[in-house]
């Protein structure tokens, strides 16, 4: 099968496509082939060699977390789950032909695969942080960084709870985030100051690691009511550093829930082939994205 592996840590010129030995379902999991793998920050950091806990490397190593695809191979005691069922979740190595997952669900009727591979990390980050910055219905909470995919989530979870919402992104996404329910605002020069205009913030969200900690320490008045899932600084200014992931099997129950209630959409911005995993990379790298960018198998 072709999968996308590199050999040593590095820019996006280390990623390969290779041939490699299909994977296998083992004990509690399944395999996938997959048709869709979804891009996320972690993979890049993984490449580059940052230091990531949550997910050890060992070289040569594949790519990616998340996938869409449809069942060919059940494990050991697995069960609810069938050769040929359309799921999407997460697992090792899905820049490829096939992949093995560890959590997974049905995919909601009308989703298709590339919707479905931007989904399961995405949800996870952004319901587990708005979890842990611990806001509440009737408050407000600030998005730094509100455009791309966690942000994208966090709006629409924030607008289901009754949550309100400021989310910064450059001007090209204003009328976007306005769109998810959110009071927009643009970064760069004198955006706390816009923010304060906006009305008082009762917690912060850093999703983009754009050196803004500071400001939302003193716009919160807290460091405890801030939490970062991009800036690695984070401990010189007492914020939270959220970078160990929970129940990816309960993120994904509730992603078909609001799913099906027409609460969630997150949109794919752009795709690639397994070929152009590099430049996938390169473009996620650079930000400003506008919902999810995704790889097509």
């Amino acid at each position: 099968m072709k999968k996308v592996s590199f050999a040593e840590f590095g820019g996006p010129d280390v990623l390969r496509l290779v041939d490699a030995e299909e994977p296998h379902a083992g004990p509690g999991r399944i395999r996938i082939a997959v048709r869709a793998a979804g891009v996320n920050p972690v993979d890049w950091r993984i490449r580059e060699g940052q230091v990531l806990g949550a997910h050890p490397v060992t070289l040569p190593s594949g790519v990616g977390l998340d996938a869409a695809g449809i069942v060919d191979e059940v494990g050991e005691g697995v069960e609810g789950v069938d050769v040929g069922d359309r799921v999407f979740g997460e697992g090792t190595d899905t820049y490829a032909e096939f992949a093995v997952l560890g959590a997974w669900a049905r995919m909601p009727e009308g989703l298709t695969f590339e919707e479905a591979a931007g989904y399961p990390s995405v949800m996870e980050t952004a319901l587990r942080v708005v979890r842990e910055v611990g806001v509440r219905p009737g408050q407000t909470l600030l998005v730094s960084g509100a455009s791309g995919g966690v942000g994208s989530a966090v709006l629409q979870i924030a607008r289901d709870r009754g949550i309100r919402v400021i989310g910064t992104a450059g001007a090209a996404n204003q009328a976007y985030l306005r769109d998810l329910g959110a009071v927009p605002t643009t970064y760069g020069e004198g955006w706390a100051e816009r923010v304060r205009r906006l009305g008082g913030v009762d917690a912060a969200l850093d999703l983009a690691g754009s050196g803004v900690l500071r400001e939302l320490v003193g716009l919160t008045g807290d460091p405890e009511k801030v939490v970062t899932i991009a800036d690695l600084g984070a401990p010189e200014f007492g914020v939270r550093f959220s970078g160990v992931a929970g129940s990816v099997p309960a993120a994904l129950a509730e992603t078909v829930g609001l799913i099906a209630r027409g609460r969630l959409h997150i949109p794919v911005e752009k795709t690639y082939s397994l070929a152009e995993a590099a430049a996938a990379h390169v473009d996620s790298q650079a930000g400003h994205t506008r919902g999810r960018r995704v790889i097509i198998v």
